[in-house]
C-alpha cells in the first residue's frame, strides 16, 4: 500500500511530507457521496457474518479476506461482492452492517454520506421491504445521535439484475421512501447493460423528488456517460473515468457543474485503470470538471476515504489547503440542504486556518 499513501511534499513538514499531510487528512472533516453499504463492510463484519451463514464461501478469517478481495478484473468483482451481499439474510444483519459502516466513518472525521444501497439485493433473499427499510431507517438515527455522522441512501439498481429489479427497486424508493432517502442510482456491469432501458424507473424517480445519480462511463466509453447524461438525467455520475476520452463530454461536465464520484484505488482494483499513474483524475480537474473523491467499497479494496485523499494529493500535487478545497468540493456537490452545506464548509475553512496558522 505504500504507493497508495504517497503524497507529494508538504510545505508544513518537509522532513516527514508523507505523514504531516496524512494527519491533516486524518483530522479534515470529510463528505463521502459514492460508497456502497454491504461493499463497506470491514473484514471483522464480514467474517462475523460468515460465520453466521457457514454455508458461505466466503472466509471467515479475516486475514484470508485479504486474498478473497484480491479481483482479477471487473466481473470477478461483481461475483465476490454478490457473495459478501448473499450474507445479509434478516433485518439484524442489515442493521448491524448499516451502523458497523457509519462507526468506521466517524474514525475517519466523515460528517456526512450518501450511501448506495441496492435494496432489491436484501428483499430477493427474502427481507421483507418494510423491514430492510425500517432496518437502515434505525441504524441511520442511531449513527447521527451516538456518532455524529448523517448518512443518506442512494437507492441503487443491480443493472445486472435487469428490469425487475429496476421496478422493485423503484417500487420501494417511492412507495415507501424512506426519510434518509435522496437519491436514485444504477450500478454493477456496464458492458451489456445499457443505460437508456433505466429511463422510465428513473423517470418515475425523478417524478417522486430523488436526485439522478448512476454509474457511467466506468468500464465503458464515454457514451455511456452521455447515455445517463441524456436518458437517466444524470445529476452526478459515478465514476465517469472513459470522460476523458471525448472533450466534448468534458467541456459539457465543466460547463453544467455536472460533478464525477471519481474512486482512484476502486479503479485499480477492478481494473477500470491500469495504474494509478494513468488515472484521468488530473486531466478531468484540468478541464474543470467538479470532481469529487470518494472509496466506493473500501475495505474491498484496502483502502479507506483517508487514503483515497491521500492518492488525490499526489495525483493533484496539492498541499493541505488544496486538499481542503477538494474536500470542499464534496460539499458542494451533496445533496446536503444549504445551511447543512454552510456549516460544513466552514468546519472545514475553521479546521484547515488552524492546521495552516
Amino acid at each position: 500500500m505504500a504507493t497508495v499513501r504517497s503524497t507529494p511534499s508538504s510545505p508544513l513538514d518537509q522532513e516527514d511530507p508523507l505523514s504531516d499531510l496524512d494527519a491533516f487528512i486524518a483530522g479534515l472533516p470529510k463528505a463521502e457521496l459514492h460508497v456502497h453499504h454491504v461493499g463497506s463492510a470491514s473484514p471483522r463484519i464480514v467474517a462475523e457474518l460468515a460465520a453466521r451463514h457457514p454455508d458461505s464461501a466466503v472466509p471467515t478469517d479475516p486475514e484470508a479476506l485479504t486474498d478473497y478481495f484480491t479481483f482479477r478484473d471487473f466481473a470477478h468483482f461483481i461475483q465476490v461482492y454478490l457473495s459478501v451481499v448473499d450474507l445479509i439474510r434478516d433485518a439484524t444483519d442489515v442493521r448491524l452492517l448499516t451502523y458497523e459502516v457509519a462507526r468506521d466513518m466517524a474514525r475517519q472525521n466523515i460528517r456526512y454520506a450518501e450511501l448506495t444501497v441496492t435494496p432489491y439485493s436484501s428483499t430477493r433473499r427474502g427481507i421483507p421491504d418494510e423491514a430492510f427499510v425500517e432496518a437502515i431507517e434505525d441504524a441511520r438515527r442511531a449513527a447521527e445521535t451516538e456518532l455524529g455522522v448523517v448518512l443518506r441512501w442512494c437507492f441503487d439498481i443491480p443493472g445486472e439484475a435487469g428490469l425487475d429489479a429496476a421496478e422493485e427497486t423503484t417500487r420501494i424508493a417511492c412507495d415507501l421512501r424512506p426519510e434518509g432517502l435522496v437519491s436514485f442510482g444504477l450500478g454493477g456491469p456496464e458492458i451489456g447493460v445499457p443505460r437508456p432501458q433505466f429511463k422510465p424507473y428513473f423517470d418515475r424517480a425523478i417524478a417522486a423528488g430523488l436526485h439522478s445519480v448512476p454509474h457511467a462511463g466506468e468500464t465503458t466509453g464515454p457514451q455511456t456517460v452521455w447515455d445517463a447524461l441524456t436518458d437517466l438525467r444524470a445529476e452526478r455520475i459515478g465514476h465517469g473515468t472513459s470522460s476523458v476520452q471525448d472533450p466534448k463530454l468534458l467541456a459539457h461536465l465543466a460547463e453544467h457543474r455536472v460533478p464525477l464520484e471519481v474512486c482512484p484505488t476502486s479503479n485499480i482494483a477492478t481494473r477500470a485503470v491500469r495504474t494509478l499513474d494513468e488515472h484521468p483524475l488530473k486531466e478531468m480537474a484540468d478541464a474543470g470538471v467538479l470532481v469529487t473523491i470518494n472509496s466506493d467499497d473500501p475495505p474491498m479494496f484496502g483502502t479507506d476515504l483517508c487514503l483515497e485523499y491521500g492518492v488525490a494529493a499526489r495525483l493533484l500535487d496539492l498541499d493541505a489547503a488544496g486538499v481542503a478545497a477538494l474536500a470542499k468540493n464534496a460539499v458542494e456537490a451533496s445533496f446536503m440542504d444549504v445551511s447543512a452545506k454552510t456549516a460544513l464548509a466552514a468546519e472545514i475553512d475553521g479546521y484547515t486556518a488552524a492546521w495552516l496558522r
